[in-house]
């Protein structure tokens, strides 16, 4: 029987638009039919004709379709899915709780918890991508049954990188949440020279003015670049070239940027900011193949960047361990064949 995947319409690239994307394909692959349904609007807090471009969706499916809504959608929006709690099987895929995006004020992000939570009470079953996430939402909401279903990574070839020290690569959109103003301030701490940032991602606005200000007032713009978002071979040659992934996330859910550095060989060096140990993980041997520094703490990460920077043994080791968690990435089949499982519990039940 047809599942629905309803996905908000997004010109920028994220990971939750990769996660629904690869998701759709390999529930194809494994033979369980699903119709994408896009969702344009200024989702996660949608205009009136955003909540009726929704609503006119739901009430178009046929009674105990399962659909599988990704949270950026559902989460703002719970006076439009009450009315399908009974009639249709609801999934919610929740990629970030609404109230952890960054740059919220308190009023904001106390309004969007009120939301998601009566929102996810209209829901059979809440998928989460991490356990840290699942465990977040159950405390948060009082929910039970919550289950996780982790990314999956995509096979890729090795990265060469450049002296094996000094290409820093960040993938993350320039939002107050990947925490690029920590990193800059952590750089600005490393007493050492030689070292090149390259931060891919979407991002505009007064937050991406400011970090590109903190970059000409430390005269970094021959070694910081803000290229935009990247995909295909732009994004592959980005990744080739990297040395070190960084990721300064303040809170992060799970962290595909990770895992696609470590697909890659290329270790990381990123804040414990909420599922991101669990991307990262260890090698076969036991070893991690990165470091972690506490979120939002400049001092913490430069102290990490320095170990980095000046121990070629420690360099060795990790990269060592990042190649040997390349082999044990758990692929996006296994990703769709855990949703299947969900899905196909709410289809009978």
């Amino acid at each position: 029987m047809l599942s629905v995947l309803v996905v908000p319409g997004s010109s920028a690239p994220s990971g939750g638009d990769v996660y629904d994307r690869r998701l759709a394909e390999e529930l194809r692959g494994l033979g369980h039919p699903v119709r994408v349904l896009t969702v344009p609007g200024s989702w996660p807090v949608p205009s009136a004709r955003d909540r009726r471009r929704l609503a006119r969706l739901l009430e178009g499916l046929a009674e105990r379709t399962v659909v599988l809504l990704d949270g950026l959608v559902a989460c703002g929006v719970p006076e439009v899915l009450a009315p399908h709690g009974q009639r249709l099987r609801l999934v919610v895929l929740v990629h970030l709780p609404l109230a952890l995006e960054g740059g919220l004020g308190d009023t904001e992000a106390r309004e969007l918890h009120s939301k998601e939570r009566r929102a996810l009470g209209s829901a059979r079953r809440v998928v989460a991508t991490s356990d840290w996430a699942r465990r977040h939402l159950e405390q948060q909401h009082g929910l039970s049954g919550a289950v996780t279903v982790a990314p999956g990574t995509d096979p890729a070839p090795p990265a060469p990188g450049t002296d094996g020290r000094s290409q820093l690569l960040c993938v993350a959109s320039l939002t107050p949440r990947k925490g690029h103003e920590v990193l800059l301030a952590a750089l600005a701490l490393l007493s050492a020279s030689g070292w090149s940032l390259t931060c891919v991602g979407p991002g505009g606005g007064a937050h991406a003015a400011r970090l590109r200000a903190v970059v000409r007032e430390h005269r970094w713009q021959e070694r910081v670049r803000f290229p935009g978002p990247l995909s295909g071979a732009d994004l592959e040659e980005s990744w080739s070239a990297a040395d070190l992934c960084v990721l300064a996330s303040r809170s992060e859910t799970y962290g595909m940027a990770v895992a696609e550095a470590l697909a890659r060989g290329v270790p990381v060096l990123a804040t414990e900011a909420g599922g991101v140990p669990e991307a990262l993980g260890r090698a076969s041997d036991g070893t991690r193949p990165g470091l972690l520094a506490r979120p939002g703490d400049p001092a913490d990460l430069a102290g990490a960047l320095r170990r980095w920077w000046h121990d070629p043994g420690l360099r060795r080791r990790l990269r060592h361990s990042a190649h040997l968690r390349r082999q044990t990435l758990p692929g996006w089949k296994r990703t769709a064949g855990a949703m299947a499982a969900v899905l196909d519990r709410e289809r009978w039940a």
